[in-house]
């Protein structure tokens, strides 16, 4: 069951909060940390409920919402009556509860190893990748910043040599098991080749890692989503 909820949240909020057993993902499927949220979701078979919130569908600035995240971001997640929020550590719970030890190993190495990537795309990409997007998809073109552009673009095509190089010889980013590491990496190199920025190098291990990652059923379905039309902000309920 992957049921999305478009409308009419507030008279089921109450249900999800307080009875229901299955899991509940708040965002929209198309903003770039809730694609990896639902990625991980796929890959684990997970039946899950997900609700449109954020940008153009509110949600996340009512009380309710603001009782389960009161950072007013999404994603946020609730499995069972745990309710967890940030897209890095939602991966990590799900899969730990659900998943296959390869998906997130736990012998001390092969963890650090995965929780590093995990960090490094928030830290490395993250920031970059964010601000060459809403110039690029989010700005009107006579109001984009091209300077910070261009800026992003070099930090990308920096970072992502290094994630090249550390692909030497590999199938994945840790090794020969796709992880959630790979999931965090995935979802933002699907943002970077999409912007088709100026600055990207010739990458042959990304690369070749990119054609093994984008024919997996949750990149299809989730990552490769284009981004939504600018719209306004339905408000608060």
């Amino acid at each position: 069951m992957r049921r999305s909820k478009r409308a009419g949240w507030p008279e089921v909020i109450e249900f999800l909060l307080e009875e229901s057993t299955v899991i509940t993902v708040w965002g929209r499927e198309r903003g770039v940390c809730v694609k990896k949220v639902l990625w991980c979701l796929e890959e684990l078979k997970l039946d899950f409920e997900r609700i449109d919130a954020g940008k153009q569908y509110g949600v996340i600035d009512t009380l309710d919402y603001l009782k389960m995240n009161r950072n007013g971001l999404v994603p946020t997640l609730k499995d069972g009556d745990f309710v967890l929020w940030e897209s890095n550590a939602i991966m990590r719970y799900l899969a730990l509860q659900y998943g296959a030890p390869t998906f997130y190993p736990q012998g001390a190495k092969e963890h650090a190893d995965v929780n590093r990537w995990l960090d490094w795309s928030m830290g490395a990409l993250w920031g970059d990748i964010s601000t060459a997007f809403i110039q690029l998809i989010r700005t009107p073109e006579p109001q984009r910043n091209l300077a910070a552009v261009e800026a992003a673009s070099k930090n990308l095509a920096k970072n992502w040599t290094i994630a090249d190089e550390y692909l030497e010889g590999k199938a994945y980013i840790t090794g020969d098991h796709f992880t959630i590491a790979d999931v965090a990496l995935g979802v933002l190199a699907q943002t970077w080749v999409f912007l088709n920025l100026k600055d990207r190098p010739h990458l042959p291990n990304f690369d070749a890692w990119y054609k093994r990652i984008e024919v997996r059923d949750g990149f299809k379905r989730y990552a490769e989503l284009p981004p939504e039309p600018v719209t306004p902000k339905k408000q608060a309920a």
